[in-house]
């Protein structure tokens, strides 16, 4: 089987870590050959916080993965969040010294590589920019300009800005756990390419992916990604509210946030009772649900409240900028009973559970359709984009070489014809490639 087909998602979560191996299948969608789950202990709110335990949980994951695909891991796509992430809006312009010639490429790197010198916090970095739309000479909401004739190109950015040294720490983690690093991706946008619609994205849409240690939020509209934001808060600290208002450990706790927990309190009669064991010979413990799901209530109220002012900040309210195709929710966190309802009351949007099989093969198992794997499915994809680019670029150089030497095949031939589109290189790849680059050199 050609090594180049399978591409290796590494999910590293405040909760869990998760390493997903897939591939194309002939149809074009993804199929799962394999995936590992492990208890994430080294992370806190996307962040990492303990090297050596990061790498286990890690190592521990990619074994898992790599025994049920029989597969043998070698590069991986990672994902990364966080409550360092931020995201700013940004215009900028560049003033053509020949309005002559046509727009083309260049001119976009040079306007994205100008949005590059913004002056950061100490120890930030730009990961991403995202150009909204264009202006070319004051004529405004152009999508794509290359191929125009203009003196002054000018656009607005989406840039999202994180810290270098969280971002390092996820790549050693990564090398030391005997791992490449093929790839690095925002989470907020692998979990939106999972569960996403392209019609969703057109008509506007906010996807909140709710983790353990945080939630990621991505705007979209006409198709293009207007916001990102990270709320430091997620399923963990429902876990722990229930811990300390029902005075019982924190195993107990999550166990009754996921078999009993709801988020609409209305619901629960009062005589409804869980009895918990108690400590060793202590007595066992009897709370009403009516009580865990008022617990649990306050602090999703408390989250969505949050999500929603972010919502509001990218414009929603604005008619233009309306969010037609409403919520999506994602992510371990939206498997809570009742949440729809509860951010449907909040918002007054369109809500629906967002499930990473939009683009999973037919007969994929059932369990990795859960919005738990979204970002992984994500990561894959995202993978598996970056693989076709990068052969597209190969046979696109081999092309050139070809027509040099005057040796080109007929097949070749086609793709002259065809004329090879390189892709613009995304900000991610290049900051992968500095990740990588500091990791060797800090050997």
């Amino acid at each position: 089987m050609d090594k180049h087909q399978i591409s290796v998602g590494l999910d590293i979560g405040t909760t869990k870590i998760v390493a997903m191996i897939g591939r194309k299948n002939e149809y074009g969608k993804v199929e799962i050959l394999g995936v590992g789950k492990s208890k994430s202990l080294g992370v806190h709110r996307g962040v990492v916080n303990n090297i050596t335990q990061t790498i286990q949980s890690i190592q521990q994951a990619v074994q898992e993965a790599e025994a049920a695909a029989s597969e043998k891991i070698e590069d991986v796509t990672v994902g990364i969040a966080g409550q360092h992430i931020r995201s700013l809006q940004h215009s900028d312009y560049i003033t053509r010294p020949n309005s002559e010639l046509v727009i083309d490429e260049t001119d976009i790197d040079r306007l994205i590589n100008q949005v590059h010198k913004l002056v950061m916090l100490p120890g930030e970095e730009i990961i991403h920019v995202l150009p909204q739309e264009f202006k070319v000479d004051g004529q405004a909401e152009i999508k794509e300009p290359i191929g125009m004739y203009g003196g002054r190109l000018e656009a607005n950015f989406h840039v999202v800005v994180g810290q270098v040294s969280s971002i390092r720490n996820i790549g050693r983690c990564v090398k030391s756990a005997g791992l490449d690093l093929e790839g690095i991706t925002l989470e907020p946008l692998a979990s939106a390419n999972a569960v996403l619609s392209q019609e969703e994205k057109e008509a506007g849409v906010a996807l909140i992916d709710i983790g353990g240690g945080t939630t990621d939020l991505a705007v979209f509209k006409d198709g293009i990604i207007r916001h990102t934001a990270v709320i430091p808060f997620g399923g963990n600290v429902i876990t722990e509210d229930i811990k300390e208002g029902c005075s019982i450990i924190e195993k107990q706790a999550e166990l009754l946030k996921i078999k009993f927990g709801s988020a609409w309190p209305g619901e629960n009669k009062d005589n409804e009772i869980v009895s918990i064991p108690g400590l060793r010979g202590r007595e066992p413990k009897e709370i009403t649900l009516k009580n865990l799901s008022k617990i649990i209530h306050a602090r999703v109220v408390e989250i969505i409240e949050q999500v929603y002012v972010e919502i509001k900040n990218y414009g929603h309210e604005e008619q233009k900028k309306k969010l037609i195709a409403g919520i999506v929710l994602t992510g371990g966190g939206s498997q809570l009973k009742h949440l729809k309802q509860l951010v449907e009351y909040i918002t007054g949007m369109d809500t629906r559970i967002g499930y990473p099989n939009e683009h999973l093969a037919g007969d994929s198992d059932e369990d990795i359709a859960s919005p738990l794997f979204a970002t992984a499915v994500g990561l894959v994809m995202d993978g598996l984009k970056r693989q076709d680019r990068k052969k597209a670029e190969q046979v696109a150089d081999e092309v050139v070489e070809a027509e040099e030497e005057g040796t080109i095949s007929e097949a070749q031939q086609d793709i002259v014809t065809e004329e090879p589109k390189k892709e613009r290189r995304s900000f991610l790849d290049k900051l992968t490639e500095r990740v990588k680059e500091f990791l060797d050199n800090a050997e």
